[in-house]
């Protein structure tokens, strides 16, 4: 990692503690705080992401946002552990898209019950 993602880490984990431990009934200080770590969080993304897979994790933040910030949140990790090797394209975006989306997916099951009616004509043996 990087010298300049490593402060930046720092300081965002300072402005939460400072957040919990003191500043948390003041509202300009989470504000501040939220901005932080917003700044924070483009930084690294900013280092993480090429110029097209930005752009496309933008438009994806409109349509879908929960979508987007999960992917953001497992870019981020994935940045603060070392395993990305270099900044990631628009199509290695795309398949971290997949994999997301596998994982939240939601799986439906639609079950029928069927039950037979027994119907009055059927059963008369009589015409």
């Amino acid at each position: 990692m990087a010298d300049e993602e490593l402060e930046a880490i720092r300081r965002q984990r300072l402005a939460e503690l400072q957040t919990k431990h003191g500043d948390s009934s003041s509202e300009q200080g989470q504000q501040e705080a939220k901005q932080r770590e917003t700044e924070m969080r483009n930084t690294i993304l900013a280092q993480v992401l090429d110029q097209s897979a930005r752009a496309r994790l933008s438009n994806l933040a409109l349509v879908k946002p929960d979508k987007a910030k999960a992917v953001e949140n497992y870019l981020i990790q994935m940045a603060r552990m070392g395993q990305l090797g270099g900044k990631i394209s628009e199509s290695g975006l795309i398949e971290i898209l997949e994999k997301v989306s596998q994982q939240t997916e939601k799986k439906t099951t639609v079950k029928f019950n069927r039950q037979r009616v027994m119907d009055s004509d059927e059963d008369d043996d009589d015409y």
